[in-house]
């Protein structure tokens, strides 16, 4: 066989690999491959007490999407940020979860809500970046029933966790890319 008849497969193979790379994504929904890895664990020390961390300085962030992950012994939620400086936050559990600054009561799905509270966060605007418009993320079959957004007023971006019923979980930072990880579990 010749060297240019080898080649055009070899060119379409390559080709097909190349475009199957850039599929579209909804980038609002984002989620993690379930793992079936029982050596994973939780981050940090799970329980289901009221959890807040206070950064030193001021940040500059924006919560630019959700993602979720179901694992053996916990699920996970990623809070993904972009932007400047360390977060805060604070979290608790909630059965009458309430938007921040309105006091509107939230329709979610679950029997309980974790309510999420990332502090130093940003209007896009203000780090020069268009609204990554995250909306509602489904639950991917485990016991966290969805992610919801409720917005971001002065300075904290709330969001609330819908769940079958109040468990155990913990709050991380992690760097590289800067994200929130809450891991809940089973």
């Amino acid at each position: 066989m010749n060297k240019s008849r080898c080649a055009v497969p070899a060119l379409l193979i390559t080709t097909a690999l190349a475009l199957s790379a850039c599929g579209a994504q909804n980038p609002n929904q984002v989620t993690m491959a379930a793992s079936s890895k029982s050596d994973i664990s939780p981050l940090g020390e799970t329980n289901s007490a009221m959890k807040t961390s206070r950064p030193n300085k001021p940040a500059q962030l924006l919560v630019t999407n959700v993602r979720l992950g179901v694992h053996d012994r916990f699920e996970r939620v990623v809070f993904d940020l972009e932007g400047n400086g360390d977060p805060g936050w604070f979290v608790d559990y909630t059965d009458k979860p309430m938007q921040q600054g309105s006091g509107a009561l939230i329709q979610y799905n679950g029997r309980v809500a974790l309510n999420v509270n990332i502090d130093g966060t940003v209007y896009p605007h203000e780090l020069n970046m268009d609204d990554p418009e995250i909306k509602t993320v489904p639950g991917q079959g485990g016991f966290v029933t969805e992610v919801l957004s409720a917005g971001t007023y002065e300075g904290r971006s709330q969001f609330f966790i819908g769940l079958d019923e109040t468990r155990p979980y913990s709050v991380q930072v992690l760097e590289n890319p800067k994200r929130v990880v809450i891991d809940i579990v089973r």
